[in-house]
């Protein structure tokens, strides 16, 4: 029997079973990503049977019962009550997750503490706003600092 032939043996199942390890590290990397469930629903938990509970007229601690503590509250101009919530979802697990859905649940209330109106605003009603890039639009065209001393000059 041959030396170099059981050498030249034992690196081949050397090197398959390293590809065999390989196949698998791969597939087991893999099935993690493919079997991941992306969906995470963040803030209120809107139950819609306990949302056509909140009636016009009804006070604030019935509300306070049925729906229990809002996200935030207004601070300026009338008294509401908003439950917001928002689904995201996410294909792959490294991927950034989008935003599949989003509803604020606005409650208002008037004088005496009693609920005036309800709305539930979704995506739809919504505008987009770009928090990210920290500039602000200007209202109008903002010529150079010279030609606007010169303008004021003439204006004299």
């Amino acid at each position: 029997m041959n030396v170099n032939s059981n050498r030249d043996g034992a690196k081949r199942r050397g090197f398959a079973s390293l590809r065999i390890a390989g196949a698998v590290a791969l597939a087991l990397g893999l099935g993690g990503c493919l079997g991941y469930d992306g969906t995470v629903q963040h803030g209120y938990v809107l139950d819609q049977r306990a949302l056509a509970q909140v009636k016009v007229g009804a006070s604030a601690e019935q509300v306070l019962t049925i729906l229990g503590t809002p996200s935030t509250t207004s601070t300026v101009g009338g008294d509401a009550w908003y439950y917001i919530t928002q689904k995201t979802e996410r294909t792959v697990q490294f991927m950034s997750p989008t935003v599949v859905d989003q509803r604020v649940v606005a409650v208002y209330f008037g004088p005496g503490k009693r609920v005036t109106r309800v709305a539930n605003y979704g995506m739809e009603d919504g505008k987009v706003i770009d928090f990210v890039t920290r500039t602000t639009p200007t209202g109008g065209q903002e010529p150079s600092f010279v030609l606007n001393a010169l303008k004021g000059l003439l204006r004299f």
